[in-house]
């Protein structure tokens, strides 16, 4: 994920979501831990439920651009 990318992210998971800057800061916290993905870490620690880690994928999906490589 880019730098832009991921501040978007971070945006979106704010705002559209709704989660507090202290549950995004725990789970960056536990990712360094874990070294797992930051939506999986959200969803293993109950800060966002099934259907938020849902929307966060749609997101993802609909965000990333596609990988020059693979064109």
């Amino acid at each position: 994920m880019t730098p832009t990318t991921y501040s978007r992210f971070i945006r979106f998971l704010q705002e559209e979501l709704a989660l507090p800057s202290a549950s995004i800061r725990v789970a960056l916290r536990f990712r360094e831990q874990d070294q797992g993905p930051l939506p999986i870490i959200l969803w293993q620690y109950g800060l966002v439920t099934l259907e938020q880690l849902d929307r966060i994928f749609d997101w993802l999906e609909t965000t990333q651009s596609p990988d020059p490589s693979e064109t």
